[in-house]
């Protein structure tokens, strides 16, 4: 009986997972607070700017707004130069809701049975990246760049790049060997090609 409670407990748990309900409309560091404090002016740069020459994410979470604290919500806005990637990465608190603003994008993720889901994306396609799975975004077009705008279920998502996660950190050689069934020489080629 009390196995069957722990394991339901267990369950309930697991079912609640994400960001915690607060008990107030917001959260705020003191009782001085205006509408500058729900206002997030770090997008500006956007407004008649040019694309940059590699990828960027400008993001909007609860890091760089911290009136985001309980909201459930985060925002990033994700530019693509042309023949740019935004490598295999996961967000582990948070599915991804990409809206394509201009440009095209081949997006795709892997589910837990190795089945890869791919699309071409055109301008004002929506596409939905599952909590936690390994995702990708790719603009192909030689010409054109993209542009897109993400959303998110939690004010912290968190991104975790797999390249950067698996070959510049400190996982010893022989598991990685291991691992990808490579050649140490094979792996070390890759981590030097991530820190360039």
């Amino acid at each position: 009986m009390i196995l069957h409670l722990v394991f339901m407990f267990a369950i309930i748990c697991i079912a609640n997972a994400g960001d915690p309900n607060i008990l107030t409309e917001f959260i705020a560091p003191n009782n001085t607070i205006d509408a500058n404090y729900f206002t997030f002016t770090g997008m500006r740069q956007l407004v008649g700017g040019e694309y940059p020459t590699t990828f960027k994410a400008l993001k909007v979470t609860m890091n760089e707004f911290p009136t985001l604290n309980g909201q459930s919500v985060s925002y990033v806005v994700l530019e693509f130069p042309i023949v740019s990637i935004n490598p295999v990465h996961i967000h582990p608190r948070a599915s991804e809701l990409m809206f394509l603003v201009s440009g095209s994008l081949q997006v795709g993720f892997v589910d837990t049975s190795n089945t890869l889901y791919k699309q071409t994306l055109q301008i004002g396609d929506i596409f939905v990246f599952p909590k936690g799975l390994v995702h990708f975004q790719y603009n192909n077009d030689t010409k054109e760049p993209a542009l897109a705008i993400s959303a998110f279920g939690s004010a912290n998502p968190g991104t975790q790049s797999i390249p950067t996660s698996v070959f510049n950190t400190s996982i010893f050689e022989g598991i990685l060997d291991a691992s990808f069934h490579a050649t140490r020489a094979t792996l070390r080629r890759i981590e030097d090609g991530l820190k360039g």
